[in-house]
Parts: C-alpha cells; sequence; structure tokens
C-alpha cells in the first residue's frame, strides 16, 4: 500500500495561499500612483512617480524615463535594484540622476494615508503624494 501524499501537499499549498505581502506594496502603496514632491527637503519641480504593479516589484516614470526594479525586502525596509530604465534624452536628465539615485539609496519606508515616505539613516528623504485620479 502506497502512502496518501495528499495531505502535505495539501498543507503546502494551503501555506502558499495565506502568504501576506510582506513588502511595501502589501502595506498600502500598490493602490496609488505616487508622484514625487519633495526630495531631501527641497521641492521636486521635475515630474516622476513611483509605482508598486506587483509583489516584489516597483516601477514609474522619472523625468525623462521609464524606470523598474525589483524591491523584495519587507516594510518597513526597502530597497530599489538594481534599477532598470530606457535610454531616452531629454531636458530633465540631471533630475532624472538626481531622483534615481536617491531612490538608490533608500532603505526605509512609510505610507500614511496619500502620502509615501523614502528614507535613509544618513538623512536623505524622499515625499511622494498619491496622484489624484483622472476622471
Amino acid at each position: 500500500m502506497k502512502p496518501l501524499l495528499i495531505l502535505p501537499v495539501l498543507g503546502a499549498l494551503a501555506l502558499a495561499a495565506c502568504k501576506k505581502d510582506e513588502t511595501l506594496s502589501g502595506y498600502g502603496a500598490a493602490d496609488a500612483v505616487w508622484e514625487l514632491v519633495e526630495l531631501d527637503g527641497k521641492t521636486f519641480t521635475a515630474r516622476a512617480t513611483l509605482t508598486f504593479p506587483e509583489e516584489g516589484k516597483l516601477a514609474g516614470q522619472a523625468p525623462c524615463n521609464r524606470y523598474f526594479a525589483e524591491q523584495s525586502a519587507p516594510y518597513p525596509w526597502f530597497k530599489a535594484g538594481p534599477i532598470g530604465a530606457t535610454r531616452m534624452a531629454c531636458g530633465d536628465l540631471d533630475e532624472e540622476q538626481r531622483f534615481l539615485g536617491a531612490l538608490a539609496a533608500m532603505t526605509l519606508s512609510e505610507v500614511s494615508g496619500d502620502t509615501l515616505i523614502l528614507s535613509n539613516d544618513t538623512g536623505r528623504e524622499m515625499v511622494f503624494r498619491a496622484a489624484a485620479p483622472d476622471g
């Protein structure tokens, strides 16, 4: 007589189904398009967005290019990387480099209502606001 392997398989499937997204996207960030409003205490005048399209992923529009990265650190930790981007030129490339460099340097996150704050232990900070829905 062969032993029944169904119960261990069902148990593993049940545990996988109960797994909660422990990244920033699982704590309220996935439901919005975030627009950068402040970088290191100063108004960010170029347009840059951040989204969390699926667990462990982030993407957005930097001032010139679309970008994407993995983000698998558990909340409240944050780690974007490696960051990939398209390669189009525009007049805001300096702002884009500041934005992407800051995003790569962030290590902590906090979501509170329509505000997302990314920061690190050296005092750098990015403040995002949830974009108003279209229409």
